[in-house]
């Protein structure tokens, strides 16, 4: 395999001075005006950079520059280092090493850019955690990695055995709300979470999200919320805990507000309508088959109505929260 990708690279166009290479969008310029790297060389950090700075780049954010120029820096690094747009290496150092030994130099580097980085496997699902927040607890990253494992496992068996189980979990500064699932990655807000140290079921609320796993244009969002908030309420791990609950119904909420207001509601569905309507319609949605007469179809009854009978007796559920504490 490495064979073959290395005949590609060496027909890359090569110069004196640099050299360019570009996949999945990502470019690479190696600017070495003395010439004092090999073509091999050459090749070796283009794939390496291949190899690692889109999943890098990935991780660490949107904005994170996708041109990068790696020079020859010797009095700047006695291996390599590098940051975001920008790579500098030793030609001492980098002259005869194998593409192993650069692909995994240039990971450290980049990993050096977090706070915290760290790869867990267990029982056949893997989580790896990137904090981009120098002050995040330790303890409140324990609970998120923990919960991960408690809840994503029984998340994916209940709804989508389909289901990714490698997941990159990311506690961003610079994100201002608090999470949201892309992928198969999880972005947390660190201000979020210095305020909030407990709500550790916004994990359960996001990993449903990655289950869930609709596209685009599956059905409305609300739907999708309100399906995540549901499966936040029945398998959250600590709803007391994170002082979550459902809110009370009052006569100026929609079924359409999304999130808790929704997730009672579906909550009230399912005891008193129909059990198992929720898992249906997130299969529906996940195979494109869901349209505004599933309602009808799987209870009899349109939406609107269905919010109507809920309206006239929305204290006819009966709700329980996970409480660790009472574990």
């Amino acid at each position: 395999m490495f064979k073959n990708l290395f005949a590609i690279f060496f027909f890359a166009t090569i110069t004196s001075s640099s050299i360019a290479q570009k996949k999945r969008d990502f470019t690479i310029a190696i600017v070495d005006p003395s010439n004092l790297l090999d073509a091999e060389t050459k090749s070796h950090l283009t794939f390496a950079f291949n190899m690692q700075y889109p999943g890098f780049a990935s991780a660490d954010g949107y904005r994170t520059k996708r041109d990068v120029t790696l020079e020859v820096a010797n009095n700047e690094t006695e291996t390599i280092k590098a940051k975001a747009g920008e790579i500098k290496v030793n030609s001492d150092w980098i002259q005869g090493k194998s593409l192993k030994k650069i692909n995994n130099e240039l990971k450290d580097a980049l990993t050096k850019n977090w706070s915290f980085y760290s790869t867990e496997k267990h029982k056949g699902y893997k989580l790896t955690f990137i904090s981009k927040d120098p002050n995040l607890d330790a303890t409140v990253r324990q609970n998120l990695l923990d919960t991960y494992f408690e809840i994503y496992p029984t998340l994916v068996k209940t709804f989508n055995n389909k289901s990714t189980k490698d997941v990159l979990f990311v506690v961003d500064t610079a994100y201002k709300a608090v999470a949201e699932a892309s992928g198969n990655r999880i972005l947390f807000s660190a201000g979020y979470m210095k305020a909030h140290p407990t709500d550790i079921d916004v994990v359960t609320h996001e990993t449903m999200h990655i289950v869930q796993g609709y596209g685009y244009s599956a059905g409305p969002v609300w739907l999708t919320e309100g399906i995540a908030d549901y499966v936040r309420y029945k398998y959250g791990v600590d709803n007391v805990g994170s002082k979550w609950s459902l809110p009370a119904f009052n006569n100026k909420q929609s079924y359409t507000n999304s999130y808790r207001i929704t997730a009672r509601f579906f909550a009230w569905l399912e005891q008193n309508v129909k059990s198992g309507l929720i898992a249906t319609l997130d299969q529906q949605l996940r195979a494109h088959q869901f349209t505004g007469e599933s309602w009808a179809n799987l209870t009899g009854k349109t939406i609107d109505q269905l919010w109507e009978d809920y309206s006239k007796n929305p204290n006819q559920v009966q709700l329980k929260y996970s409480d660790k504490k009472s574990k």
